[in-house]
């Protein structure tokens, strides 16, 4: 979109150095990110120091970049506006009640799956999962619905992408080659879910569906997380269907209907 008329030119530079950052998966080097925004290392020590101070950029203990916490926060705000989201906000302390375990809400943010809202269950497990916590593509349970309803050129650049980055301490699950890719696909839409079982995370459980809007986009994923011995994950599985279930109603309620749409049932 074009936006004509006379800005702030030292806020549009900030902003440059703000979507680098965004769009790397590791913290950089002043010289290395000075390159990408196209400044000098002089002029982008000037704005990191404004934007650490309002905490958009943070420095690492080796004095490397990266996105601030305050970037995160508005990142939240943006998403918290959208309808389907705060509608499954609302309701995912439900879905955690039932079932007992950890409910979370992701979307599809510039780095690929983004955890954004988590709800605790009563059955209490030791992971780190967090809002801004980012899921390998298909290396997760969550990451593999997302694959499944895509854009197919989406998908498969996020997945090289991971290739090339490596496993990474800043990502849930390893990432995996493209030959998974189509199997993988084909399986989540039949189920309209996908499960894992011990990985990434060894006695860790998950399941994953996604929530669609009136004309068929997927719009975030709700993803079940539990302990082995308590969570099962199997076809059968009430957690199972509890998540496919609290997605359905969730995406009828936001206008989903996939016999109206183009190829009718299952369309999407």
């Amino acid at each position: 979109m074009s936006i004509k008329g006379r800005g702030v030119q030292s806020i549009e530079v900030g902003g440059r150095i703000l979507i680098v950052l965004g769009s790397e998966a590791r913290p950089m080097m002043l010289r290395d990110l000075a390159l990408r925004a196209k400044l000098t290392p002089a002029q982008a020590h000037a704005y990191l120091l404004s934007l650490r101070r309002l905490e958009l950029v943070e420095q690492d203990e080796v004095g490397r970049y990266r996105v601030g916490p305050f970037a995160l926060t508005l990142g939240m705000a943006r998403m918290w506006g959208s309808d389907p989201l705060k509608l499954a906000m609302q309701r995912l302390s439900q879905l955690a009640e039932d079932t007992g375990m950890m409910a979370t809400i992701l979307v599809f943010g510039t780095r690929g799956p983004t955890v954004v809202y988590v709800e605790e269950g009563a059955n209490q497990i030791q992971v780190n999962v967090r809002a801004g916590t980012l899921y390998s593509l298909m290396g997760t349970a969550s990451g593999r619905v997302f694959a499944a309803y895509l854009a197919d050129s989406v998908a498969r650049e996020r997945i090289k992408a991971e290739i090339a980055e490596g496993p990474s301490q800043f990502m849930v699950g390893t990432p995996a080659s493209l030959r998974a890719f189509g199997a993988s696909n084909k399986k989540v839409r039949a189920a309209g879910y996908a499960t894992t079982e011990g990985v990434p995370i060894p006695g860790i459980n998950a399941v994953s569906a996604p929530v669609f809007d009136s004309a068929g986009r997927m719009q975030l994923a709700i993803t079940l997380i539990g302990p082995a011995g308590a969570m099962s994950v199997e076809d059968e599985s009430p957690f199972v269907a509890a998540t496919v279930a609290f997605c359905a109603k969730l995406s009828a309620d936001l206008g989903y209907d996939p016999k109206r749409l183009p190829g009718g049932e299952g369309a999407a």
